[in-house]
């Protein structure tokens, strides 16, 4: 776990306790950690200026840093995850007995909008996947992992985290491990397992590889998000698609372009590992859109 980088402000015991439990019991990664740790340091910031404590935290102290929170101007999902960080500190403190009574157990989030997610329509997945060179040792595993992004709807920290072993070359299914360390099954398509089973058995070996993960880097190490993300920016870019286009991207088209082909809302789910299906409802309004925009456009009353 990471080291408080302020110095200025000691973690509070009860927020070490939190974090350990968020490492050990829930299995969160590290950037999860950095990101409770810095909204329960700011939290506490705004409690020592007021010299107050988090002993003492009561439902009126939230709701004035809320307060506080809004005067510096943060967008809705920025104080939603402040809040969200702040309802499982102080649940967690309840339920350890450090408090009697759970001062942010009213606390609300504010109303966020509904935003689609963005994805690349089939012609332009396959013009992507088109863009690296096969013939080299960095263009052949730019264009595995393109592949996999787009064939199992990894997560980019999913696909720099893929171990050799996680791959089955004789069924074609992937072990892949999402957030909280969870587990889930995704068999990939013919053309996908060819491509990782050629690059396993052929290409990986030319790194010279210091770890397990199947992509490497230059100097046989695994990539990072900020590589994969460069990446993707060139092969879109090269594909001639001007708008900001993420690894999530890929997962985004993988999920819509599945239920467009009929995929059910369950089985899309369990492929993209969400636990609530809620996650996974976004894509139908993707879906009730384009039926929207057909409808108006090849009824025959539409134009009436």
């Amino acid at each position: 776990m990471n080291e408080n980088k302020n110095n200025k402000i000691p973690k509070h015991e009860w927020v070490d306790r939190y974090l350990e439990y968020l490492l050990i019991e829930r299995g969160l990664s590290e950037n999860s950690l950095d990101g409770y740790l810095r909204d329960l340091e700011s939290f506490q910031s705004f409690l020592d200026e007021r010299s107050s404590n988090i002993e003492v935290t009561t439902s009126q102290t939230l709701l004035l840093y809320l307060t506080y929170l809004r005067s510096k101007s943060l967008k809705s999902t920025s104080l939603a995850r402040h809040l969200s960080s702040l309802r499982g500190f102080f649940a967690f403190c309840t339920s350890r007995g450090f408090l009697n009574e759970n001062p942010a157990i009213l606390l609300e989030n504010p109303k966020l909008p509904k935003k689609l997610p963005v994805f690349l329509t089939r012609e332009e997945i396959s013009n992507v996947l088109a863009k690296p060179i096969l013939t080299t040792k960095l263009g052949f595993r730019d264009k595995v992992m393109l592949e996999l992004l787009y064939a199992a709807g990894m997560r980019v920290s999913e696909l720099i985290g893929l171990k050799v072993e996680d791959f089955d070359p004789q069924t074609g299914v992937l072990i892949i491990f999402g957030k909280g360390s969870k587990e889930r099954l995704v068999p990939i398509h013919y053309a996908a397992q060819d491509f990782l089973n050629h690059y396993i058995n052929e290409w990986r070996a030319a790194f010279n590889p210091q770890v397990k993960n199947v992509f490497l880097n230059r100097s046989g190490k695994g990539l990072t998000r900020q590589g994969v993300w460069k990446m993707i920016k060139k092969y879109t870019l090269e594909a001639g698609i001007k708008r900001s286009i993420s690894p999530h991207t890929f997962r985004h088209s993988f999920a819509t372009h599945l239920l467009d082909g009929g995929a059910d809302l369950r089985t899309v789910q369990l492929l993209l590992g969400h636990s609530d299906i809620s996650a996974t409802e976004i894509y139908t309004h993707i879906q009730a859109g384009r039926l929207v925009q057909l409808h108006k456009r090849f009824h025959p009353r539409s134009a009436m």
